[in-house]
């Protein structure tokens, strides 16, 4: 279960703003806006990473749904797209498999953030779609400790 942590790599958390699950993100996912020529989900944001090298070394995006880490997808690699008002952004081009996390509370932020690899929810079990929930008050009360 889960999966072995790369010491020499990091990854990113993202919220996914305005959808409400995980197979909400895959439909977006699905659409020709959110694609590469290619047909690979991607996701544009302002903000280029510096830490290229190790998130391309095994790096995942974390999905931030409804306030909690839910899902992640390996990072591919991260391209320069010049939008339309002529500012350079950063494609991050994404595996299309979105594979479920064991969930973790996140307070909102902006933009994204790097997320060390000791840090990251270890993914739930293949085939499986959520975990057994925490009541809402407990996992929040383990969370504001530090507990998860």
């Amino acid at each position: 279960m889960g999966k072995a942590v790369n010491k020499s790599c990091v990854n990113l958390i993202k919220l996914s703003v305005g959808t409400e699950n995980v197979d909400d993100l895959a439909t977006w996912q699905s659409s020709k806006q959110a694609q590469t020529a290619k047909g690979q989900p991607r996701h544009i944001t302002r903000m280029f990473p510096k830490r290229v090298d190790e998130i391309l070394n095994g790096g995942s995006i974390y999905w931030v749904i409804k306030g909690v880490i839910q899902a992640r997808q390996r990072i591919l690699r991260l391209d320069e797209v010049i939008g339309g008002d002529g500012i350079r952004r950063c494609a991050i081009v994404l595996d299309p498999e979105l594979i479920r996390t064991q969930t973790s509370l996140r307070r909102p932020f902006q933009g994204w953030r790097y997320l060390i690899p000791a840090d990251a929810p270890p993914d739930l079990p293949k085939g499986r779609e959520s975990e057994d929930p925490l009541p809402v008050e407990l996992n929040r009360a383990l969370a504001e400790i530090g507990v998860l």
